[in-house]
């Protein structure tokens, strides 16, 4: 019977696709349709347009990607990939003090918020949104499915489902211990590694179970990591940070 489920399900996500797909390109002109329509070499349909994207999210506006700044504005923003202070040691992102999730992620992500003001605590973001290129090139030097998203499959960040987050003291803005740093590629960041202060466990405790009575599921080898189980029922994206601000009110 699960087994059923998951083949109908798996099938309902295809048509859905389907339909996507035969409505884009009923209302887009030929022009701008063929590049985002084309497979890439891995088989997968990846959006960088604008265009393309909008059409998605008129068939189903779950898809809008949301300017989480301006729709949690307490939320505090630390994003890794806009510097240099990250496991590449270079900007993989523009200078940018915004960033963007799905429709469903935002609103799950700010009941979060709501719940950890209430102790004095909030959440910091790290990252959210990625576009695929940007997971192409942190792969090269990883080439580690538990460390980085092999493109082959693309990422939640990717889908805009996916989102690294920490606690912060609202008060003195500090992170609380969680053991270790973000982007710690060890057996250290993992959630079923237990030789940690009590502190600690208690910490990621806190992060793992306010995100799970929200939706959200946690990566196995990152305790910052945090993801909806639904991620491919979103198209993979590739549409820069800039492109997104600049259709982000048709889409809020």
């Amino acid at each position: 019977m699960i087994f059923t489920k998951l083949i109908l399900n798996k099938i309902v996500i295809r048509l859905q696709m389907l339909h996507i797909l035969a409505l884009v390109f009923l209302l887009t002109p030929c022009t701008a349709f063929g590049q985002d329509t084309t497979l890439n070499k891995y088989g997968l349909w990846v959006i960088s347009s604008t265009l393309i994207l909008q059409k998605t999210i008129n068939v189903n506006t779950n898809k809008s990607m949301i300017d989480i700044k301006k729709y949690i504005p307490t939320i505090v923003l630390d994003l890794r990939y806009a510097t240099t202070n990250n496991f590449m040691k270079t900007k993989l992102y523009p200078t940018i003090n915004y960033t963007f999730l799905r429709k469903p992620a935002a609103e799950a992500l700010k009941k979060v918020q709501n719940e950890l003001n209430k102790k004095g605590l909030g959440i910091k973001i790290f990252d959210a949104y990625r576009p695929y290129s940007v997971t192409e090139k942190m792969w090269e030097p990883i080439k580690d499915d538990r460390y980085a998203a092999d493109p082959k499959k693309g990422s939640g960040h990717n889908r805009g489902v996916a989102v690294d987050v920490t606690i912060i003291n609202v008060k003195s803005g500090e992170e609380i211990n969680m053991g270790t740093g973000f982007d710690n590629f060890s057996d250290t960041a993992h959630g079923d590694f237990i030789n940690l202060p009590l502190l600690v466990l208690q910490n990621r405790l806190l992060l793992k179970s306010t995100m799970e009575n929200y939706g959200f599921k946690v990566l196995d080898t990152e305790w910052w990591h945090f993801y909806l189980p639904n991620a491919k029922e979103y198209e993979l994206l590739d549409v820069p940070f800039k492109k997104l601000k600049s259709i982000r009110k048709s889409i809020d």
